[in-house]
């Protein structure tokens, strides 16, 4: 959808709606996203259980990633040299497909944040 001058609206109250078993593709969130911290009940996205995963000791909201619109783990990027690494940290065990997705999404993540970067690559922990 977009407005009269060409830009694209995404807050459209009105607007069609995907089937409720259409799947969301993977997301990559970043620090601080209002995603995580702008809700008053956050169950829609992350559960109970990795809630207390999102914050650290000294109050910083971690990158996140979502699989099928809820909270599946953490992210990091590391870099060393020429070499641009993205680091997961799933929070629960991730199906094939979603690795998969993960990584191309990751990849393209890379290419954006470390476009000088050598080498790219995306690694699961655990």
């Amino acid at each position: 959808f977009r407005d009269e001058r060409g830009r694209e609206l995404f807050d459209l109250p009105d607007a069609p709606r995907p089937d409720a078993d259409v799947v969301a593709p993977v997301r990559f969130v970043p620090e601080y996203d209002n995603l995580i911290l702008g809700h008053d009940d956050r169950t829609r996205v992350v559960s109970d259980e990795h809630r207390r995963r999102l914050v650290t000791k000294n109050l910083q909201v971690r990158a996140t990633f979502l699989v099928d619109g809820f909270v599946a783990g953490s992210w990091n990027i590391e870099r060393k040299k020429q070499t641009a690494t993205l680091a997961v940290e799933p929070f629960v065990r991730l199906s094939k497909k979603a690795k998969v997705e993960l990584e191309a999404e990751g990849l393209e993540l890379l290419a954006f944040v470390e476009p000088d970067a050598g080498t790219r690559a995306v690694r699961f922990a655990g």
